[in-house]
């Protein structure tokens, strides 16, 4: 048994799969905010997986605390960005200096969607717009502030603008009020810049992941794919093709 933990910026997210399993296939999964993270302990311990592979952009502090949560013995790999893996080569000017969630994400999509000039987006607390070409490449991408990071800075840099969240539904193109304003101008960012980069890398597939995805994509203008958790997808093809 494989456990897989991303773990990000506001959540940490992870996920069981069987050794064997394809690449998104987990027998269990969840999500917690930082603070949830010493109730994994006991979870993680009944699963009885023979390794991790973990990914860590939230600094050594949550490092130490997913480490603490670990059952004892696991075999833990921490997950880097390296010039190549499991079939994916690495062209950032300096591939270590590559977020290893961004490799982890395009590792996923290039599993998900092989053979393809692809575009994927991570919209979390930072959106990420990252380009892989058919024969396996990662070229590099965009990092924009993500969807809720946007709304507040004009909330808290402004003198009027109120503080504003997306609801159910998109609101109109033009708000006729300030806060459908806000919210379209938000979403409008964030879809131009997918939209955008895939239109200049000639993109075959879009795949959209992250906890704002439910809102941004509705707002696309070009075929795309949500698939929850594309780092977990991409921490699990690094696993099996090791």
């Amino acid at each position: 048994m494989l456990l897989l933990i991303d773990a990000g910026n506001t959540r940490i997210k992870w996920a069981l799969a069987l050794e064997d399993a394809p690449p998104g296939r987990w027998t269990a999964q969840g999500a917690v905010l930082h603070a949830g993270l010493p109730e994994l302990g006991a979870t993680w311990l009944a699963a009885g997986a023979a390794r991790a592979v973990v990914a860590n952009v939230a600094g050594p502090d949550v490092r130490a605390r997913i480490e603490a949560a670990l059952p004892p013995g696991l075999a833990v790999e921490w997950f880097a960005s390296t010039p190549e893996r499991a079939g994916l080569r690495n062209g950032y000017r300096e591939p270590g200096r590559l977020g290893c969630d961004r490799f982890a994400a395009a590792l996923g999509a290039r599993a998900l969607a092989p053979g393809q000039d692809l575009i994927v987006a991570t919209c979390g607390t930072a959106t990420t717009v990252d380009a892989v070409t058919a024969d396996g490449r990662f070229i590099g991408g965009m990092i924009l502030p993500g969807l809720a990071l946007m709304a507040s800075s004009l909330a808290r840099n402004t003198a009027q603008l109120p503080q504003v969240a997306p609801g159910a539904a998109p609101p109109p193109l033009f708000g006729d009020n300030t806060d459908d304003a806000i919210v379209s101008g938000c979403l409008s960012a964030q879809a131009g810049a997918i939209e955008r980069a895939a239109a200049a890398h000639r993109a075959s597939a879009c795949i959209v992941s992250g906890g704002a995805a439910p809102y941004i994509a509705p707002a696309l203008k070009l075929p795309h794919q949500v698939v929850d958790n594309i780092v977990l997808v991409g921490l699990h093809a690094a696993a099996v093709a090791t």
